[in-house]
């Protein structure tokens, strides 16, 4: 079978050659960090032996709920922000047919995603979309406190609670939280929710192996097994018994980093498969909430190709020299679909004519990895056999052992997140939270 595939020569005519060799002793610190717990943040590296730790039993006890799930609700809610619900939006979108939403009569339910903000007409249009629907929720939260979520939380239990009988409230709502404390954890146990563990050493954005992703994903009808199966098959093959110049995790590591050092500030993620959106929009909470402190960090952005070809292409091609690109290019496509000849070929295009469409993205691809690098944008290309649950399971468990291994190189705890907690004190002094007084006397003479 094959496996994920790099290709870092168009980067290293910008930082040079033999980039893993050059960094053979940082890269092997930043292993020894992550495999023996001596790095900062080692209270969060959980996920490191995560895929191979996964029971036969952990696994058949998130089918049969996910089973279950299936079999009382059409839609089911996926309550949670950040981590909590990125990496399972990023498979469930990633697996889905682009309409199978449209569809009637589906197999399994519609997926809809909640508290991943705050907008007022957001929320009460899924409450009144909800309102005649049979649905379900999975709330994700450690602590059943962190504002977003919850608020959606209150507003879906209450509707639940409104259109169904305890009993049958109970079917419909799964639990994923802490262990054995905090406030989801008190509610679901008093009220005899279904619940899974979130690990006390695995990180929100490091979760997706863990039922925080494999409840959503199982629910959605897709094979976690598979996907385990492909993270096991990428810990093997990044594990510290491979070479560093073999490990592809440590490739990437270190050839981004040494972009870096050449100056190169911004990362930009690019799919040429729509389906990859909510990926790269995972990949940038991993990256960019992982290596943004201490002053240090590089940005993580990212565009869908062809798409923002035709709305950032020309600031990639011409603009402030500070970006580098990463391509995850697919190469099998999973549906067929041919360019037929027209009789009148006013669009010029018979030339294209028996071409599979992917073909032409291929070249599309090919044709903007030379003119940007040509332009002075450093390119790194990630290469994946084909889009199922074996290779999201690979492109997970690979980006996030190359994170780990990246911030080790940039010298910052890659699993904390101490910046993420100054908005919420300023946003806890404006609402007069209780214990926030002295916040919010501080903050209202700031705004006078």
């Amino acid at each position: 079978m094959e496996n994920l595939k790099i290709d870092t020569s168009r980067a290293e005519m910008f930082a040079g050659a033999n980039i893993v060799n050059s960094m053979k002793s940082e890269l092997s610190d930043a292993m020894k960090k992550l495999h023996e717990g001596t790095g900062a943040g080692n209270d969060f590296i959980g996920w490191v032996n995560l895929p191979s730790s996964i029971t036969e039993a952990e696994l058949t006890d998130i089918e049969q709920a996910a089973k279950a799930m299936r079999s009382v609700a059409d839609y089911v809610v996926v309550v949670g922000i950040g981590g909590s619900y990125l990496g399972a939006r990023a498979v469930i979108d990633g697996l889905s047919n682009s309409f199978d939403y449209l569809v009637r009569d589906r197999k399994n339910p519609v997926m809809i995603f909640a508290g991943q903000n705050i907008g007022e007409d957001y929320t009460a249009e899924l409450l009144e979309f909800l309102e005649d629907k049979s649905f379900g929720v999975v709330v994700i939260s450690k602590s059943g406190t962190t504002t977003e979520p919850a608020i959606a939380f209150r507003l879906l239990k209450g509707l639940i609670e409104k259109k169904y009988s305890k009993a049958d409230a109970q079917k419909r709502i799964i639990a994923v939280t802490d262990k054995a404390k905090g406030a989801l954890r008190t509610l679901a146990d008093r009220e005899g929710y279904k619940t899974f563990v979130i690990p006390d050493n695995v990180g929100g954005r490091f979760s997706v192996l863990t039922p925080v992703g494999l409840v959503p994903i199982a629910i959605a009808g897709y094979d976690i097994r598979q996907l385990v199966g492909g993270a096991r098959d990428m810990e093997r093959l990044t594990g510290t018994e491979v070479p560093v110049e073999q490990n592809i995790s440590c490739i990437y590591a270190a050839t981004r980093n040494a972009i870096n050092r050449k100056g190169k500030q911004v990362e930009i993620l690019v799919n040429y498969q729509p389906k990859l959106h909510y990926f790269t929009e995972w990949w940038k909470q991993l990256f960019g909430e992982s290596e943004g402190k201490d002053g240090k960090g590089i940005f993580p952005a990212g565009v869908d190709f062809t798409t923002d070809l035709h709305s950032m292409g020309q600031w990639i091609q011409e603009g402030v020299r500070s970006i580098f690109e990463t391509v995850v290019s697919v190469k099998q496509p999973n549906k067929k679909c041919v360019i037929p000849t027209d009789a009148d070929n006013l669009d010029s295009l018979n030339f294209l004519a028996g071409k599979r469409v992917d073909e032409v993205n291929k070249m599309a691809e090919l044709g903007t990895v030379i003119a940007h690098t040509d332009g002075g944008v450093p390119n790194i290309r990630v290469e994946v056999p084909q889009l199922n649950e074996y290779y999201f399971g690979q492109m997970i468990y690979f980006f996030e052992k190359a994170c780990g291994i990246s911030g080790y190189l940039l010298d910052v705890n890659p699993f904390n997140q101490p910046g993420v907690e100054a908005y919420k004190k300023n946003m806890f002094a404006l609402l007069e939270k209780p214990g926030y007084e002295e916040a919010t006397k501080a903050i209202k003479a700031r705004l006078k």
